[in-house]
């Protein structure tokens, strides 16, 4: 389901307790952390788990070509995060390059 940035407010917290997979389209890149706070603090208040991260994020790694250290840094970060956040309840990704974010239930 897609919700424009401007109507997801009242909307989002009937979906997570329905479960449902959503996306906000048209989120500003200046707000696109402060959503990604509200979703997940909703999603633990309800006493689950969620991972939020950045799509494309492996791009990072690629970095590694041009500086090793860089990629190397990345990747073990990406690695640190998907196990600090195993098995989450709800997943939640921002997209920067088509200011989305995109609520999916994992289980």
């Amino acid at each position: 389901m897609l919700i424009p940035y401007n109507e997801y407010y009242p909307q989002f917290r009937t979906l997570i307790d329905k479960r449902e997979n959503f996306e906000i389209v048209g989120v500003p890149k200046s707000d696109m952390y402060a959503v990604c706070e509200i979703l997940e603090k909703y999603i633990e208040s309800q006493h689950l788990k969620c991972r939020i991260y950045t799509q494309k994020r492996i791009v990072s790694s690629i970095a590694g070509f041009v500086n090793p250290v860089v990629g190397v840094a990345a990747l073990a970060g990406i690695g640190i995060h998907n196990v600090m956040t195993w098995n989450p309840d709800f997943e939640i990704s921002r997209d920067l390059a088509n200011n989305r974010i995109a609520v999916e239930y994992k289980k």
